[in-house]
Protein backbone atom coordinates (compact mmCIF):
# COMPACT_ATOMS: atom_id res chain seq x y z
CA UNK A 1 0.00 0.00 0.00
CA UNK A 2 1.39 3.29 -0.63
CA UNK A 3 1.63 6.46 1.38
CA UNK A 4 -0.79 8.06 -0.11
CA UNK A 5 -3.19 5.34 -0.41
CA UNK A 6 -3.35 4.96 3.54
CA UNK A 7 -3.56 8.67 3.75
CA UNK A 8 -6.39 8.59 1.20
CA UNK A 9 -8.27 5.58 3.14
CA UNK A 10 -7.58 7.57 6.30
CA UNK A 11 -9.41 10.88 5.05
CA UNK A 12 -12.00 8.77 3.53
CA UNK A 13 -12.43 6.43 6.52
CA UNK A 14 -11.98 3.15 3.97
CA UNK A 15 -14.61 4.06 1.58
CA UNK A 16 -15.29 5.20 -1.61
CA UNK A 17 -15.03 9.47 -1.34
CA UNK A 18 -18.04 9.53 -3.77
CA UNK A 19 -20.57 6.53 -3.28
CA UNK A 20 -19.45 5.17 0.44
CA UNK A 21 -18.59 1.93 -1.06
CA UNK A 22 -15.90 -0.28 1.00
CA UNK A 23 -15.15 -2.73 -1.70
CA UNK A 24 -12.68 -2.65 -4.31
CA UNK A 25 -11.30 0.79 -3.54
CA UNK A 26 -8.71 2.45 -6.13
CA UNK A 27 -6.74 5.43 -6.04
CA UNK A 28 -7.92 7.46 -8.74
CA UNK A 29 -5.88 10.60 -9.81
CA UNK A 30 -7.89 12.82 -11.58
CA UNK A 31 -6.85 14.01 -15.05
CA UNK A 32 -5.23 15.81 -15.97
CA UNK A 33 -2.89 14.72 -13.07
CA UNK A 34 -1.04 11.36 -13.40
CA UNK A 35 0.71 10.80 -10.33
CA UNK A 36 -0.42 9.71 -7.04
CA UNK A 37 -0.49 12.78 -4.39
CA UNK A 38 -3.61 13.62 -2.05
CA UNK A 39 -4.53 17.29 -3.66
CA UNK A 40 -5.13 15.31 -6.88
CA UNK A 41 -6.09 11.66 -6.26
CA UNK A 42 -9.35 10.20 -4.57
CA UNK A 43 -10.00 6.77 -2.84
CA UNK A 44 -13.53 5.80 -5.15
CA UNK A 45 -14.68 2.11 -5.60
CA UNK A 46 -14.42 0.23 -9.03
CA UNK A 47 -17.92 0.95 -10.08
CA UNK A 48 -17.13 4.56 -9.86
CA UNK A 49 -13.66 4.61 -11.39
CA UNK A 50 -15.04 2.66 -14.72
CA UNK A 51 -18.30 4.78 -14.73
CA UNK A 52 -16.16 8.02 -14.42
CA UNK A 53 -13.30 6.34 -17.14
CA UNK A 54 -16.38 5.89 -19.34
CA UNK A 55 -15.44 1.91 -19.48
CA UNK A 56 -18.80 0.97 -18.01
CA UNK A 57 -22.48 2.47 -19.35
CA UNK A 58 -23.40 5.23 -17.07
CA UNK A 59 -25.71 4.31 -14.23
CA UNK A 60 -27.89 7.66 -13.12
CA UNK A 61 -28.93 5.61 -10.14
CA UNK A 62 -25.41 4.75 -9.09
CA UNK A 63 -24.65 8.81 -9.09
CA UNK A 64 -27.18 9.89 -6.66
CA UNK A 65 -24.37 9.40 -4.02
CA UNK A 66 -23.02 13.18 -5.70
CA UNK A 67 -25.59 14.86 -4.22
CA UNK A 68 -23.67 14.48 -0.57
CA UNK A 69 -20.21 14.17 -2.20
CA UNK A 70 -20.03 17.51 -4.20
CA UNK A 71 -20.55 18.97 -0.41
CA UNK A 72 -17.50 16.93 0.48
CA UNK A 73 -14.40 19.29 2.17
CA UNK A 74 -11.73 17.67 0.16
CA UNK A 75 -11.91 19.59 -3.26
CA UNK A 76 -10.51 16.50 -5.16
CA UNK A 77 -14.01 14.97 -4.53
CA UNK A 78 -15.55 18.42 -5.37
CA UNK A 79 -14.07 18.15 -8.55
CA UNK A 80 -14.93 14.34 -9.72
CA UNK A 81 -18.35 15.22 -8.19
CA UNK A 82 -18.94 18.64 -10.58
CA UNK A 83 -17.50 16.59 -13.43
CA UNK A 84 -20.10 13.98 -12.97
CA UNK A 85 -22.92 16.52 -12.46
CA UNK A 86 -22.02 17.61 -15.92
CA UNK A 87 -22.02 14.44 -17.78
CA UNK A 88 -24.88 14.32 -15.91
CA UNK A 89 -26.58 17.34 -17.06
CA UNK A 90 -27.69 17.96 -13.44
CA UNK A 91 -27.27 21.48 -14.06
CA UNK A 92 -29.44 22.67 -10.41
CA UNK A 93 -26.52 20.70 -9.20
CA UNK A 94 -24.15 22.32 -10.96
CA UNK A 95 -25.27 25.61 -9.79
CA UNK A 96 -25.47 25.13 -6.83
CA UNK A 97 -21.73 24.06 -6.15
CA UNK A 98 -19.44 26.53 -5.73
CA UNK A 99 -15.55 26.26 -7.37
CA UNK A 100 -12.97 29.13 -6.96
CA UNK A 101 -11.86 29.81 -10.71
CA UNK A 102 -9.13 28.00 -10.12
CA UNK A 103 -10.71 25.23 -9.35
CA UNK A 104 -13.65 25.69 -11.85
CA UNK A 105 -10.81 25.22 -14.78
CA UNK A 106 -9.43 21.88 -13.21
CA UNK A 107 -12.79 20.85 -13.43
CA UNK A 108 -13.73 22.05 -17.14
CA UNK A 109 -9.99 20.57 -18.18
CA UNK A 110 -11.76 17.18 -18.97
CA UNK A 111 -14.35 19.16 -21.54
CA UNK A 112 -17.31 17.38 -19.37
CA UNK A 113 -19.22 20.50 -19.71
CA UNK A 114 -18.80 21.23 -22.93
CA UNK A 115 -21.60 21.28 -25.77
CA UNK A 116 -21.39 19.06 -27.94
CA UNK A 117 -23.11 20.76 -31.29
CA UNK A 118 -25.51 18.88 -32.83
CA UNK A 119 -25.92 16.57 -29.62
CA UNK A 120 -28.93 14.83 -29.20
CA UNK A 121 -30.41 15.28 -26.05
CA UNK A 122 -33.84 13.44 -24.82
CA UNK A 123 -36.00 15.48 -22.98
CA UNK A 124 -39.71 14.17 -21.49
CA UNK A 125 -42.93 15.95 -21.85
CA UNK A 126 -41.63 18.95 -18.82
CA UNK A 127 -38.23 19.17 -20.21
CA UNK A 128 -36.66 16.99 -17.80
CA UNK A 129 -33.48 15.78 -19.68
CA UNK A 130 -33.72 11.80 -19.79
CA UNK A 131 -30.98 9.29 -19.59
CA UNK A 132 -30.82 5.59 -20.35
CA UNK A 133 -31.91 3.69 -17.36
CA UNK A 134 -34.40 6.69 -15.92
CA UNK A 135 -37.98 5.52 -14.64
CA UNK A 136 -40.67 6.85 -16.85
CA UNK A 137 -44.45 7.27 -16.41
CA UNK A 138 -46.80 7.39 -19.62
CA UNK A 139 -49.08 10.61 -19.04
CA UNK A 140 -51.46 9.74 -22.14
CA UNK A 141 -53.30 6.62 -23.07
CA UNK A 142 -51.31 4.91 -26.64
CA UNK A 143 -52.42 2.73 -28.78
CA UNK A 144 -49.48 0.57 -29.73
CA UNK A 145 -49.13 0.14 -33.69
CA UNK A 146 -48.17 -3.85 -34.47
CA UNK A 147 -50.14 -4.83 -30.81
CA UNK A 148 -53.17 -5.50 -29.87
CA UNK A 149 -53.14 -3.42 -26.67
CA UNK A 150 -53.16 0.08 -25.93
CA UNK A 151 -50.46 1.47 -22.96
CA UNK A 152 -52.59 3.15 -20.20
CA UNK A 153 -51.88 6.57 -19.21
CA UNK A 154 -49.91 6.07 -15.49
CA UNK A 155 -47.85 2.82 -16.77
CA UNK A 156 -44.54 3.57 -15.16
CA UNK A 157 -41.72 1.94 -17.71
CA UNK A 158 -38.79 1.75 -15.91
CA UNK A 159 -34.56 0.85 -17.36
CA UNK A 160 -35.55 3.44 -20.55
CA UNK A 161 -33.13 2.84 -23.43
CA UNK A 162 -32.90 6.29 -25.50
CA UNK A 163 -32.89 6.12 -29.24
CA UNK A 164 -29.41 7.34 -30.59
CA UNK A 165 -30.49 8.76 -33.16
CA UNK A 166 -33.71 10.47 -32.73
CA UNK A 167 -34.07 12.54 -29.72
CA UNK A 168 -38.06 12.24 -29.78
CA UNK A 169 -37.93 8.27 -29.14
CA UNK A 170 -37.04 6.30 -26.35
CA UNK A 171 -37.54 2.39 -26.23
CA UNK A 172 -38.86 0.04 -23.09
CA UNK A 173 -41.39 -2.54 -21.89
CA UNK A 174 -44.83 -2.14 -21.08
CA UNK A 175 -47.12 -4.90 -20.23
CA UNK A 176 -44.21 -7.25 -21.30
CA UNK A 177 -43.76 -5.35 -24.85
CA UNK A 178 -40.76 -3.63 -26.19
CA UNK A 179 -42.09 -0.47 -27.96
CA UNK A 180 -40.95 2.36 -28.74
CA UNK A 181 -42.67 5.60 -26.81
CA UNK A 182 -42.38 9.27 -28.07
CA UNK A 183 -41.05 11.60 -25.26
CA UNK A 184 -43.77 14.09 -25.38
CA UNK A 185 -45.79 11.51 -23.67
CA UNK A 186 -43.67 10.23 -21.01
CA UNK A 187 -42.55 11.96 -17.47
CA UNK A 188 -39.15 11.56 -15.72
CA UNK A 189 -39.65 10.15 -12.18
CA UNK A 190 -37.18 10.75 -9.75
Amino acid sequence: MSVIEKKLKDRSDSKCELCGNEHDLLVYNIPPYTEENLNHSILACKICVDQIEKNTDLDSNHWRCLNDAMWNENLPVQIVSWRMHARLKNIDMLEMMYLDEESLEWAKATGEADDDEGKIIHKDSNGNILQDGDSVVLIKDLDVKGANFTAKRGAAVHNIKLVWDNAEQIEGRVENQHIVILTQYVKKTK
